[in-house]
């Protein structure tokens, strides 16, 4: 099984979108265990979406209109979305600009 996910980094106001066969491993990737590369600089991340696949070209795909400017469009909104709802702990998500 394949997953296409999208992180956003609210403190960054910045989105990454992959895909990976192991997503709680490749997200600890993302936030800890890599030293180098674009998602290092802007941690935090948050899953913000998630699209499961039984084919590696499937989830490529997926990640390939994700990419797309109605991707990133259609990922903004679930951010707004994600924004408006309390979490477990009871605190809102907030997500920011840098400007």
């Amino acid at each position: 099984m394949f997953v296409t996910y999208a992180l956003y980094s609210a403190i960054f106001d910045k989105i990454y979108i992959g895909y990976t066969s192991d997503l709680i491993d490749r997200f600890h990737s993302h936030n800890r265990f890599a030293n180098k590369g674009y998602t290092t600089k802007f941690r935090p991340w948050i899953v913000v979406h998630v699209e499961f696949f039984d084919t590696k070209a499937q989830a490529m795909a997926s990640e390939k209109q994700l990419k797309s400017r109605q991707g990133r469009l259609f990922i903004r909104k679930q951010i707004q979305i994600l924004g408006s709802y309390p979490s477990a702990d009871g605190h809102r998500f907030e997500s920011c600009s840098r400007y």
